[in-house]
């Protein structure tokens, strides 16, 4: 949970995300952390890691899960500067899409990114998921209202992650359910 604190606590990496900047108390997450240990039944949280490795180098979610409907809100955060470009986030809309469609048996995934968050504007195109639409001045960022963009994928759209496919160092990574050791089907083999 440090390493994760340590992100929580990066303006500048929380400048990119929908989440507003505070300081977080490491205590704080604690306690958050073992509130979501102990209710786990509408989230999926991941933990990004090297293979053979339990340095966590990103998280990746699925959270408001809706059985009934069938869908989900996608997250994904890459924490330290030198891992952000590095194929990551690719491999892990990949890998937590194929979960969603294929292990999960949801319909939809859908998310939302800032306008100005270029990278991930562009790794949600490179992986094919559907521009839905704006919702204009959604989020109160820096001083001023940020429009939020929303992004979705349908199962019937997925194609496998043929699309978005193309990460650098996947074959290294791995999915692993958030601080344990439980893997979630997301094994990568070469």
């Amino acid at each position: 949970m440090p390493i994760i604190n340590r992100w929580r606590n990066d303006a500048e990496l929380i400048a990119l995300l929908g989440a507003p900047f505070r300081y977080i108390n490491l205590d704080i997450d604690m306690k958050w952390f073992d509130g979501y240990m102990s209710n786990r039944g509408n989230a999926v949280r991941c933990a990004i890691t090297k293979e053979n490795d339990d340095t966590i180098l990103g998280l990746v979610s699925l959270v408001s899960i809706n059985y009934m409907n069938q869908s989900a809100e996608f997250h994904i955060m890459i924490g330290d500067k030198e891992n952000q470009g590095q194929g990551m986030g690719t491999f892990a809309v990949n890998e937590m899409l194929k979960h969603a469609f294929y292990n999960m048996n949801l319909q939809r995934v859908e998310l939302t990114v800032l306008e100005d968050n270029e990278r991930a504007k562009h790794l949600y195109e490179k992986c094919a998921l559907v521009y839905e639409g704006r919702m204009r001045q959604a989020k109160f960022k820096s001083g001023k209202f940020l429009d939020m963009l929303l992004h979705s994928m349908l199962r019937q759209e997925y194609n496998g992650g043929k699309l978005c496919n193309n990460s650098r160092d996947s074959h290294l990574l791995e999915i692993k359910q958030i601080l344990t050791n439980v893997y979630i089907c997301f094994k990568k083999y070469n």
